[in-house]
Parts: structure tokens; C-alpha cells; sequence
């Protein structure tokens, strides 16, 4: 393809973009298809000779649509948004063509500069204090743009790990950077994203999982408890990740409380505010980021609801020394006669490559200006709005948690299962897209407004779908006992939990001792032992018993699990063989869910004998560390396995 060529398909393509998004309603918004689709409509071997672009292109309509879901589409209404906008997508095509490699200012400083610039004037839109910003001479804070708010949690808490271990080892040089790491815990609510637990897994430490209040909030008294109680076992608290906005029902943590907490324990708050920040440009939502000034980094996804397309995370930090700490590597062939002078955002993220997203920031925000932004924010609280009435006008219908901003939970009354029925005829019929939660217990239906074109007509005509569907199947079951209903909803179909869009039980416990992940071995399928052993006993001073024989997945004791198929799933799907776990494990296992899309288990198992029997031949004094200046502090009882 030469130049001719591609000035030609290339408006080509931008016609079929403009007119993908023009007529999206009508298109099914999600797909009709099953795993393994796609395969026998592609050759098995690749191309020896190149195609003509006629046949390429023909194969996007053919092979691609079939299996896409319209994030786009007015009727999509699940997970968060993740809007784009012409001006963004022409902001990335001219990202495309200069494709610039900017990890040094020297490699492309229109890429850098442009970048610290859009995250000062974002940050002032939001109302972020000055502390955040670059232009503020007093800090070293200031503004990066990451790819996800999962990859923002995990840079903050490696520069939290790098600042407490360096802490702690100007009070006791003696500890090596090891033995610090596997006493460092962190903190998160019941209700927080698994990328939390994922960071933490990453970064080798442990997660305590505090429980959320009955508006599915993290207040001070309960991380005030968990600290103490991990303290007393001889852990050392570092870090904790605060959701402005958590997936599950957009509550929202009380920073104000938290604040002073960490202040005064020296830890470090990261504030996940992945979908609520946008509404931040509004100043009658600032409120809900009351204590902000009391946190250490901030992180938002203007890729969901600012139409600015996927991916672009904006984080801001107080101190990007912190930064540097963690991630500052400085090989001869990035040095350059400006380091020190001007930033290098190589040194603020885990990769060393970045491309030029603030392009298509500075794009977006130019063209829609703050007001712009602003009234669509409003638009899509205001869509979230009519939908919460329309679900209280129907009594067959409640909306179990608060609605905050564009996100409304809602369920059928009654068994968890008469919603869960409702979810899969929903997304079985494609003509909407929603996804599951579970809060305290109850199973419920997320619905938000993803998309920039949904109106009121849209809201109206999803509603109208959703109450037919609710009536055939409150129908049949209309005359039926109680009992008899729950055991007739349990035998509607065989694939009936698979209405799951998204796996609702992770094998997470609720404290994650990630100190211990990479030693599994490579070919283990124990990781749900794993976990759950080491939560049981880290903090009760258990030694964990080893199996001496090694199960494979080929064991004729274990299912065979399929390489397309996640733990999650298998775990799921065989519920009734749990052979694979220790042999004190009951037969059965009570899974609770609670929380966000990926909410934890809340109890594994029941008993386990072999802590009763551990626990009554063992003692541990404690332990106590004497730093360089001489002063005594005891930090508890160590676990075994750690000091083994």
C-alpha cells in the first residue's frame, strides 16, 4: 500500500467508522456467538502472499462484527463506559502516524510536555489540590497517563512499598528489603476492584480485605481495627487503595475518615476513582471527594466517561520522587543532556515504552471545552436518574443501594434467583447488555449509561424489554409456594449460573498473602489451597503442611482443566469435586458473594481441623526489633512461616 492507496482507504475507513457509529442501534448489542466462532472462518495457515485490501476489508463485516460488543451501542449497559468521540479518534490517528516512543523527554519532548500540560489543566478541572500539579514549585507532584487504573494501583503501591521499606530500614538496617516486604500489608474494601488483589500479588505483599458499612463504604473505625489487629501480629501497614465510585455499586469511601488514619500510621492512600473522577468536572459532585487532600496519588479514567477512546488513565501523585524510587533505571543509551532538568515518564510507570495519548486528551478537552464536558456528565446522571423512577414505579422491582451518579442497581424481589434468571433472558436476547453484582448478599443487576448517544427514548425502551421479561418468568411461578418456587428456579436450565457475565466468586480469601505467590510451582493447580491455607495461618502462627504428593491436572483425582478455561471457571463449573483441596476440606463449599464484579470469598471453608489441631501445640512470645537509635519496639507475634 503507497500513499495514493492509503489516502484512499483511508477514508474509507473512517466512512465506515462514521457510519458504524451512526446507525449502532441497529446492530444486536451483543453477540450471538459461542467460544471457538471465529476459527473456521479464517484459513488455518497464514497468507503466503499478500491480499488484496478489497478482500481484507470485506472480512471486517464478515468475521469481526459477528463477535463484537457495541460498547458504543445506547442499549449497552454494562460494566462502566468506555466512550470515544471523533475528536479523540483523530487525536489517536495522528498519535498513529508520528508514533512516538516517549520515554524521555530527549526521545520526544512535544510527547512529554503536551502530556504534563493536559494533566495540569485536567487536574484543575477536577479540582485536585495544587500539590498534584507540575507547575506547583513547592512539591515534586504532577501528573502521569497510564494505560488502566489497574496499572495506576500497581505503580502507586510499588512506590509505597520502595518509601516504607527505605523507612523502616533507616530504623532497623539490619532488616533486609525481603524480610520487610513479607511483614508489609495493605488495605482495601470489601467493595474495591481485584486489581487491587492483583497489585498486591504482583508486589508480593499481603491484602486485608476491611469490611464495607451497610452503605458499601470503608469508614474509619473498621480500617482503624484491621491495622490494630495486623500490628499485634507483628505486620507492618503501608499502603491502602480508597474507591471513589467502586464498581459494584458506586459507593464511596470516606477519605476524610481514612485520611487521618494513614496520616497518622504513615500510610499511603491511593484514591481508585476510575469512573466516578469524570463527574469531578462538575462542582456539585466535588463533594463526594471530600479528603482528597489527605491522599498520596489520584487516579481516574478519562477513557470511560470523557469520550476520550480507551486507553488513558490520568494519575497524580504528590511526590514523583516516590516514583523515581521504585522505577528509575538509567541505562547510558536513554541518558540525555536535560535529565534532572526535564521530566522523563519512563521513571513514573512500569513500562519503559509509552505512546502519545495525550494527544487525543488534548483533542477531546479543546473541542468540548469544560461546559461541554460538563452537560454531558450531566445528561448521563440525569439518564440514571429516569431509570431509578422507572424501577421504583414497578413493586415487583427494588433498587437495593444508593444510586450515585449514572449507575443504578436494581433486582427482582425475592431469591437471588429469580434475578439471576432475569440477567440471562436479558443478555440472551442481545438487545441489551447488562452485568451482575452482589451486595450483602443480594444478587443484583448493574445498569449504567455507556454511551454518549443514550437518551430517554433509549432508557424507556430498555425498561419496557426488562418488565416484559421479568412477567415471563414471575408468571409460572405466580401460584407456587415459596419453597416450590426456589426449587423451580434452580431447575430452570442447566447452564443456569453461567448467566455469570463476569466470574462473581475469585479465589481470592479474604486476607491475600501474595509474599508467597511465586512459589508455586509453575505446573500447580493448588493456588485455592494455597490462598486459603496461608490466610488461615499466617496470622495464627501455623505452619503450612506441604503435600508430599504433587496433583497434576492429568491426576486421575482431578478434573482435567481446559487451557481455555480459568481457575475461576473451573472452580465454578465444578463445584461438586473438591478433591483438589486439602484433605480436612468438607465436601461441600460455602461461597459467599459480596461486593463488586469481583468480589472475594467471604468464607472458604468452615472448619479445618488441622488449625484446631496446629494451634493447640503452638506458642510464639512475639517478636521485638531494637533500631539504630536504641529505642525498643515491639511489633507482636511474627508467623512461623515467616520466620521460617
Amino acid at each position: 500500500m503507497d500513499a495514493d492507496e492509503f489516502r484512499q482507504r483511508g477514508k474509507e475507513m473512517i466512512d465506515f467508522i462514521a457510519d458504524y457509529l451512526t446507525n449502532i442501534r441497529t446492530r444486536r448489542v451483543f453477540p450471538n456467538v459461542k467460544p471457538g466462532y471465529m476459527r473456521p472462518m479464517i484459513d488455518v495457515e497464514a497468507p503466503k502472499y499478500g491480499e488484496s485490501w478489497e478482500n481484507i476489508f470485506k472480512d471486517i463485516e464478515r468475521v469481526i462484527m459477528p463477535g463484537i460488543t457495541h460498547w458504543q451501542s445506547p442499549y449497552m449497559h454494562a460494566y462502566f463506559p468506555a466512550l470515544n468521540s471523533y475528536p479523540s479518534l483523530l487525536g489517536d490517528m495522528l498519535a498513529n502516524g508520528l508514533n512516538q516512543i516517549g520515554f524521555t523527554w530527549a526521545s520526544s519532548p512535544a510527547c512529554t510536555e503536551l502530556e504534563a500540560v493536559v494533566m495540569d489543566w485536567l487536574a484543575k478541572m477536577i479540582g485536585l489540590p495544587n500539590d498534584f500539579l507540575h507547575t506547583n514549585t513547592d512539591t515534586t507532584g504532577g501528573g502521569v497517563i497510564q494505560t488502566t487504573a489497574s496499572e495506576a494501583t500497581l505503580v502507586a503501591l510499588l512506590a509505597a512499598r520502595k518509601e516504607v521499606i527505605h523507612r523502616v530500614q533507616d530504623q532497623f538496617p539490619y532488616l533486609s528489603p525481603a524480610e520487610i516486604n513479607g511483614r508489609l500489608v495493605a488495605y482495601c474494601s470489601d467493595q474495591a476492584h481485584s486489581s487491587v488483589e492483583k497489585a498486591c500479588l504482583i508486589g508480593l505483599v499481603k491484602l486485608n480485605l476491611v469490611p464495607s458499612d451497610d452503605k458499601l463504604r470503608l469508614r474509619g473505625n473498621a480500617l482503624r481495627q484491621a491495622i490494630a489487629k495486623d500490628k499485634e501480629n507483628g505486620l507492618i501497614p503501608f499502603y491502602l487503595c480508597a474507591t471513589l465510585g467502586t464498581t459494584g455499586a458506586c459507593a464511596f469511601d470516606n477519605l476524610v475518615e481514612l485520611g487521618s488514619i494513614c496520616e497518622r500510621e504513615h500510610i499511603w492512600i491511593h484514591v481508585d476513582a476510575a469512573y466516578a473522577g469524570s463527574a469531578f468536572i462538575c462542582p456539585e459532585f466535588r463533594h463526594l471527594m471530600n479528603g482528597v487532600e489527605l491522599t498520596q496519588s489520584f487516579a481516574f479514567n478519562p477513557s470511560k466517561w470523557m469520550m476520550v477512546h480507551f486507553d488513558c488513565t490520568a494519575m497524580w501523585v504528590k511526590s514523583s520522587t516516590a516514583l523515581h524510587r521504585a522505577f528509575n533505571v538509567d541505562p547510558l543509551y536513554l541518558q540525555h543532556e536535560n535529565a534532572g532538568v526535564a521530566i522523563d515518564y519512563m521513571h513514573w510507570q512500569v513500562p519503559l515504552s509509552r505512546r502519545f495519548r495525550a494527544l487525543k486528551l488534548w483533542f477531546v478537552i479543546r473541542s468540548f471545552g469544560v461546559e461541554g464536558l460538563q452537560k454531558h456528565i450531566r445528561n448521563s446522571v440525569q439518564m440514571g436518574i429516569l431509570f431509578e423512577s422507572l424501577v421504583n414505579s414497578d413493586d415487583r422491582f427494588e433498587v437495593p443501594a444508593e444510586r450515585h451518579l449514572g449507575l443504578v442497581t436494581f433486582r427482582l424481589k425475592g431469591e437471588n434467583e429469580l434475578t439471576e434468571q432475569l440477567l440471562k433472558e436479558i443478555n440472551s436476547g442481545g438487545l441489551i447488555h447488562c452485568v451482575p453484582a452482589s451486595i450483602k448478599g443480594k444478587y443484583i443487576i448493574r445498569f449504567t449509561v455507556t454511551a454518549t448517544s443514550t437518551n430517554a427514548d433509549d432508557i424507556k425502551r430498555d425498561w419496557n424489554i426488562i418488565q416484559n421479561l421479568a412477567t415471563q418468568i414471575l408468571h409460572p411461578l405466580d401460584n407456587l409456594s415459596p419453597r416450590q418456587r426456589r426449587i423451580t428456579m434452580k431447575n430452570l436450565h442447566d447452564d443456569f449460573r453461567m448467566s455469570l457475565v463476569l466470574s462473581n466468586t475469585p479465589l481470592s480469601p479474604c486476607l491475600i498473602n501474595g509474599s508467597f505467590a511465586a512459589i508455586l510451582p509453575s505446573d500447580t493447580s493448588h493456588i485455592y489451597e494455597m490462598t486459603h491455607e496461608l490466610s488461615q495461618r499466617a496470622l495464627k502462627n501455623s505452619l503450612l503442611p506441604i503435600s508430599r504428593r504433587r496433583r497434576t491436572k492429568n491426576d486421575s483425582t482431578h478434573p482435567t482443566i481446559s487451557k481455555q478455561m480459568s481457575i475461576d471457571c473451573w472452580m465454578i463449573n465444578n463445584k461438586q469435586d473438591h478433591r483438589c483441596l486439602t484433605s480436612s476440606t468438607p465436601s461441600s463449599l460455602s461461597i459467599s458473594r459480596q461486593g463488586s464484579l469481583d468480589s472475594r470469598i467471604e468464607e472458604i471453608l468452615e472448619n479445618n481441623s488441622m488449625d484446631n489441631n496446629n494451634n493447640n501445640n503452638k506458642t510464639n512470645d512475639g517478636f521485638t526489633l531494637t533500631p539504630a537509635n536504641g529505642h525498643t519496639e515491639h511489633y507482636g507475634n511474627i508467623p512461623n512461616i515467616i520466620k521460617e
